[in-house]
């Protein structure tokens, strides 16, 4: 069985409910995995919208979830580390944590990648996408993703 992520709030490929966008709380929604690899031992999340205007907008970076961990819960503070285990980078903002869908215009699409790694990367607080994808060369056991979409009103 290959690695799954889905969230209690929206299912794949339907609107994300304004709870967590930039039009509501701004908080980051529940999200579960199972079908996790054998000989995982730390999980990396990513967080970004392809279709922003200016190319890939980075909504979230989570990186260095314990092996044991299958859920993030509801509006996870922006603090590092993360209660339970886990570092968050650096968004599009610029800012560490979580920034919800606010598109300027259209309906985009946001991914939510879930990678399960073989090591522990230990990159310290506020990486970038950019920073995560090179330290995870090589250690991608298995990735899944979440699609849900998003139009401000």
């Amino acid at each position: 069985m290959s690695m799954q992520i889905a969230s209690p709030a929206f299912a794949h490929a339907e609107m994300i409910p304004d709870r967590y966008t930039c039009k509501g709380n701004d908080i980051s929604p529940p999200l579960e995995w199972k079908g996790v690899p054998e000989g995982s031992r730390s999980f990396a999340l990513i967080f970004d919208d392809p279709d922003a205007p200016m190319g890939t907008w980075v909504h979230w970076v989570v990186y260095d979830l314990p092996a044991e961990c299958n859920k993030l819960p509801e509006d996870v503070p922006e603090a590092n580390p993360i209660s339970g285990g886990g570092v968050q980078g650096t968004n599009s903002w610029g800012r560490i944590g979580y920034g919800g869908p606010c598109p300027p215009s259209g309906t985009h699409r946001y991914f939510f990648r879930l990678y399960a790694l073989d090591t522990v990367l230990g990159l310290k607080a506020g990486a970038t996408k950019a920073q995560l994808l090179k330290a995870m060369e090589g250690h991608i056991l298995d990735e899944c993703e979440l699609m849900g979409r998003y139009a401000k009103h």
